[in-house]
């Protein structure tokens, strides 16, 4: 072995950010709804792969069932999720009780408590709810239990030693199980590295994508010995890492990453919007940028909403040592499933946060960066979220994400504030999952079924987005945050086919957009890139 030889992280290597083995999400991290999902969900998920795993693994197979409740593990190794099971009531029993006691304690309250005082309530909370609570009721006299969730994170329920990294070779695009339903055992070729998200190693790991090391400092670095030196080096490469550059042209260059990922830059200043980055397999794929595209340093990222793929733990920690600043929408702090992601980037290591409301504002060399208001797609649930209007120059660019245009007046009232807005980044996955999908298991109970049908996570329509589009004076328009890259797969459960639904209410949009004479519509995939009021 060459002992002069540094190396980096090889483009083929993923590292998914993990809590107790499971893909790390809001919902896997914040204490009070990791409790509800993990007792109502992971559990039940668990206990019936082990009366049944043959039928988990072949359902999990079933194009037809992605997303479904499916167990991705290989049948010889039910033993080991046995032993989980185990181990997560052991691990997690107070947790586990926590949880029981607070859904109890909010139906209890919602049989007897009609307007009266709640102060005598106080006196029968449960053991495990006290210290951490609030007793209000809103406007219609109708109970809620405020869970203070920066009291939970300093809890014994936040475990911050079950944190750990998981890195491996992703082979191709859909290699990995999907991510709610299957926990990731350790295999003979992957290394699993326990340590807190919030530790400044974990930095020093991710800058091994630009700056490569000296195998015995990346040894000790992820706590190993030579005898993992091969199944490191798998993980590594010694050739030189592709040094991209900020933008310095005139104008603005937006970069489509995938999904609702886009860089701008302008005026020698970086934004990323929903970091999602794709991994490139080591047996190939579609053309795709890569974190090797991104600029050395990312001034800004803003995150739209706390939706899985639209907060990602996996880009988000990989990323943190080159963020300037991190912008996130803000909660209401009522209601425990409408997660404070001011909080949460905390506890993922970030110091530099900033939480906006609707109209919030910061400005940069030549531009302004204004929070807008986000209709929709979320299941008429309240929950942090935001649009993000970008002022560079002259140029007006909206990123509306999975917003659904419910109130044509709203719309007006950006562009009659802040002028017309000349091009827009809209999503329309317009058929969305029902209430029950992801939610359901951090509900007290949950609506009558025909409820949970109507009640869907989806964008706009047709006549929603170009109802927005004329509303804000738009001249172009790119529908993204779809989730057609095959990396999504395993994050989205979607199966795309050229008839789905969305599809067809995407292509009426851009038809009627091309009639109207706009400078440019079309429905972005995989990579692409757009240059705005300047010249290449």
């Amino acid at each position: 072995m060459n002992h002069k030889l540094i190396y980096r992280l090889a483009d083929s290597t993923a590292v998914e950010a993990l809590v107790d083995k499971w893909v790390a999400w809001p919902h896997t991290f914040s204490p009070v709804p990791y409790s509800l999902h993990m007792l109502n969900y992971q559990k039940k998920n668990l206990s019936s792969y082990l009366q049944k795993p043959g039928i988990h693994v072949e359902s999990s197979a079933n194009p037809k069932l992605l997303g479904g409740p499916f167990v991705n593990v290989p049948v010889e190794r039910t033993a080991e999720i046995e032993q989980m099971l185990e181990r997560m009531d052991k691990e997690h029993g107070a947790t586990q009780q926590m949880a029981q006691d607070l859904i109890a304690f909010q139906n209890l309250l919602d049989k007897e408590a009609t307007g009266q005082s709640l102060e005598p309530y106080y006196a029968v909370l449960p053991e495990s709810l006290r210290g951490f609570i609030e007793l209000l009721y809103d406007y219609n006299n109708r109970p809620i239990v405020r869970c203070i969730e920066s009291l939970f994170y300093k809890s014994t329920h936040y475990k911050k030693h079950l944190q750990s990294l998981h890195l491996f070779t992703q082979t191709h695009d859909r290699a990995r199980a999907y991510y709610m339903s299957t926990p990731r055992l350790p295999t003979d070729d992957s290394i699993e590295w326990t340590i807190p998200f919030a530790r400044t190693e974990i930095d020093e790991l991710f800058k091994l994508d630009n700056q490569p090391q000296p195998l015995s400092y990346i040894r000790e670095l992820l706590g190993l010995d030579a005898g993992d030196d091969k199944k490191l080096i798998s993980l590594l490469t010694d050739r030189p890492p592709y040094m991209a550059e900020k933008w310095q042209g005139s104008g603005i260059r937006v970069r489509y990453f995938g999904h609702a990922c886009v860089l701008i830059e302008y005026n020698d200043v970086a934004i990323l919007i929903d970091p999602f980055i794709a991994i490139q397999p080591s047996q190939g794929g579609i053309e795709r940028y890569t974190f090797q595209d991104l600029p050395p340093y990312i001034d800004y990222v803003l995150v739209t909403h706390v939706h899985h793929d639209h907060c990602v733990f996996e880009a988000l920690l990989r990323l943190r040592h080159k963020i300037g600043m991190l912008v996130v929408p803000k909660s209401s702090g009522i209601f425990y499933g409408d997660i404070s992601m001011k909080l949460l980037a905390r506890e993922l290591g970030f110091s530099k946060v900033t939480e906006v409301d609707p109209l919030d504002s910061f400005s940069f060399s030549g531009g302004a960066c204004i929070a807008v208001p986000f209709l929709g797609e979320h299941n008429d649930l309240p929950f942090a979220k935001s649009g993000y209007l970008i002022c560079a120059g002259p140029q007006r660019l909206l990123f509306a994400a999975d917003s659904n245009c419910l109130d044509r007046r709203m719309y007006e009232n950006l562009s009659a504030e802040y002028g017309p807005i000349q091009t827009v980044f809209l999503g329309m996955e317009c058929i969305g999952a029902p209430l029950s999908w992801v939610y359901g298991p951090l509900l007290p109970k949950l609506p009558e079924h025909k409820h949970c049908q109507s009640r869907r996570s989806k964008g706009s329509d047709a006549h929603a987005a170009l109802n927005l589009l004329d509303a804000v004076q738009a001249e172009r328009v790119y529908i993204y945050a779809i989730g057609r890259e095959p990396w999504l797969q395993y994050f989205m459960a979607l199966e795309p086919e050229d008839d789905d639904l969305y599809i067809k209410e995407i292509s009426k949009v851009l038809e009627a957009c091309e009639r109207k004479g706009f400078a440019d519509a079309r429905r972005l995939y995989g990579k692409d890139q757009i240059y705005l009021g300047g010249e290449l």
